[in-house]
């Protein structure tokens, strides 16, 4: 197990969650589904996921997800973790973790680490490097999208290999049907809030977020066949397709 480091902020880190097994989805590519609990307006819990790229032995996380430490020996058999990629503000509460346990180089949009949504509370936690479009990333043939309009920062990730593949954070998701990672709260709260919906794009983050609808349709310009969202099932093949409709009717 690897020594941790303490360069991460001195406060309490979430405690690992449920959450599934790392699955290989393309030659280098990995992927974990795990869960959130929020608290407002009612405690819930549902899911979200990580991504994993391995190039040259080492790893970047993207989306952070803690594991427990079977998840975490299972992650350190594919390589050392390196690098985390924050895409989008209302997330990293994980972050910390890795920082601390590994002494990963953390990229984030430009957004406070703060506790839920209060944008007003102190920081608990500072990026190494903050990403813009012209950020010289830590992963081959990639490129950030950023969502400039949007008032929480929020990015997109281009991965030009497979016929296309966008990592999203909050923008695009693919909640099909709850998960097992959903508590009876979330299952109710989120239907009735419009999460329950395939090839969607965030009823959440677009209400608070408020992003230029221009901005998301662009997405359409790139050739994507698919989709590996922070919240709900991937989208192997064909994304661009399943994805059009919702996006065009912004």
């Amino acid at each position: 197990m690897p020594e941790a480091r303490t360069t991460a902020a001195r406060r309490a880190m979430p405690e690992a969650l449920p959450h599934g097994d790392i699955a290989e989805l393309l030659p280098g590519i990995h992927f974990v589904t795990g869960s959130i609990r929020m608290t407002a307006p009612l405690p819930t819990r549902f899911s979200r996921n990580m991504t994993i790229l391995r190039q040259d032995g080492a790893l970047v996380l993207i989306n952070s997800v803690r594991l427990d430490e079977p998840g975490l020996r299972a992650l350190d058999a594919l390589g050392e973790v390196k690098h985390v990629l924050r895409m989008a503000g209302f997330h990293g509460s994980d972050d910390p973790f890795y920082k601390d346990r590994y002494g990963a180089t953390i990229w984030s949009v430009d957004a406070p680490y703060v506790p839920g949504f209060d944008a007003g509370a102190p920081p608990y936690f500072t990026a190494d490097e903050i990403l813009t479009e012209t950020t010289e990333l830590p992963i081959q043939g990639a490129r950030l999208i950023p969502f400039h309009s949007a008032r929480t920062a929020e990015a997109m990730l281009f991965l030009d290999r497979d016929g296309g593949i966008l990592v999203s954070g909050d923008c695009l998701q693919n909640w099909a049907r709850p998960d097992r990672f959903f508590s009876l709260p979330a299952r109710l709260m989120m239907r009735a809030m419009g999460f329950i919906r395939p090839y969607n794009v965030g009823p959440g983050w677009l209400k608070i977020a408020k992003p230029d609808p221009a901005e998301i349709k662009a997405l359409l310009d790139l050739d994507f066949e698919h989709v590996l969202p922070a919240h709900g099932a991937l989208v192997i093949g064909n994304a661009k397709a399943l994805y059009t409709p919702r996006i065009a009717a912004l």
